[in-house]
């Protein structure tokens, strides 16, 4: 990558990171309309890491419970088109908008009444700019708790429990790509929160995935 690719990357990460501020100070609406903007200008062939990081933001933004499910199926979407060979703007655990202390209780997970704890990216001491840069396929094993997680909470605010199991399951599966720091710990400690709050729920409880015995 060039220092001129570089410096782009860069700049798009600033603006996301700039927009994540306003989101976490109240603004949603302005924070949702400069995502909005940027989600534009990448374009559906853009970078898949700055596509998943948006949309994953972008959901966080929105007001209506539907529009949080569909901006959080193209974070997945773009976690999934990380290719071998594309290289990831971010090192594993980071989130553009590091360094704001997000709101208590944000993040994937959060359903009434609970906080999930940390988000894609949000570590203690982390930022954006840091040079350790992990392989593509490592800083999305990364990315999946995550993701998932808020996909279970968005079901569960839908009043969709199977639905919600299904990713819960699945982000219970891959958090052995978590490390035992703050981040990968909190998303553990939301995962686990909402298999306690769906465990009360009418219904199935959450299916085995075969990686769970990988």
């Amino acid at each position: 990558m060039t220092e001129q690719q570089e410096a782009s990357e860069d700049a798009v990460m600033t603006r996301i990171g700039q927009a994540v501020i306003l989101l976490h100070a109240g603004d949603r609406e302005e924070a949702r309309n400069r995502l909005g903007e940027i989600w534009a200008e990448i374009g559906a062939e853009g970078d898949s890491l700055h596509r998943c990081t948006l949309a994953h933001y972008m959901a966080d933004a929105q007001d209506d419970p539907a529009d949080e499910l569909a901006w959080d199926l193209r974070a997945l979407t773009a976690a999934d088109g990380l290719r071998p060979g594309e290289e990831p703007g971010l090192p594993p655990g980071r989130r553009p908008g590091q360094g704001v202390s997000p709101t208590p209780g944000e993040g994937p997970g959060q359903t009434p009444g609970e906080g999930a704890g940390q988000t894609i990216g949000e570590g203690a001491g982390q930022g954006v700019g840091q040079d350790a840069r992990p392989g593509p396929q490592q800083a999305v094993r990364v990315f999946y708790p995550s993701l998932h997680l808020s996909l279970a909470a968005d079901y569960v605010k839908l009043r969709r429990p199977e639905a919600a199991r299904i990713h819960l399951a699945r982000a219970r599966a891959a958090t052995g790509a978590l490390t035992d720091d703050g981040y990968g710990n909190g998303v553990r400690a939301a995962i686990a929160r909402l298999e306690r709050r769906l465990a009360a729920e009418p219904g199935e409880g959450p299916r085995p995935f075969p990686e769970q015995y990988s």
